[in-house]
């Protein structure tokens, strides 16, 4: 069984919601072959990263920038994983007050330094809160499940 690994900082209502809202779309009855674990960032581990197939980052913007909480897991987790999880499948999703420009571009930088693969753009879900932010999030995770499931990433 596949293993897919989501790292998402949920400081709020809303956010905590958006990472349900991945997990639950992981976790569409199609699927069968792909099991989910969501991490906390200051949670998540090298060991953690090492036995995942399939990573989605969740992060607020703060600043402009990711979370202070996953950069930290970021930190933690780059030279531990740098040879061994080149090629990973990865998704992002922000929740940007604004346009999450910086944001993605941050998280995407890392994530070019490690060698991880992007299934798809950044979503970013911009303004006041939307309902539909938490469609956006649960097709993130069907998508990611459903590749990882058939062998496409």
């Amino acid at each position: 069984m596949k293993q897919l690994l989501v790292v998402a900082h949920a400081p709020s209502e809303n956010t905590r919601l958006m990472a349900e809202a991945v997990v639950n779309g992981v976790n569409h009855p199609d699927i069968e072959g792909v099991a989910c674990r969501w991490l906390a960032p200051l949670e998540a581990t090298p060991e953690d990263l090492l036995s995942c197939d399939g990573i989605i980052l969740g992060t607020t913007e703060n600043l402009g920038y990711m979370s202070g909480a996953l950069k930290d897991f970021f930190d933690r987790c780059y030279y531990p994983c740098l040879e061994q999880k080149q090629g990973l499948p990865c998704a992002l999703y922000v929740r940007a007050g604004h346009d999450g420009t910086g944001t993605c571009r941050a998280v995407e930088t890392i994530c070019t330094g490690l060698r991880w693969n992007w299934i798809q753009p950044p979503l970013v879900c911009r303004g006041e809160w939307q309902e539909q932010f938490l469609d956006q999030c649960e097709t993130l995770g069907t998508t990611m499940a459903a590749g990882l499931e058939m062998g496409v990433y």
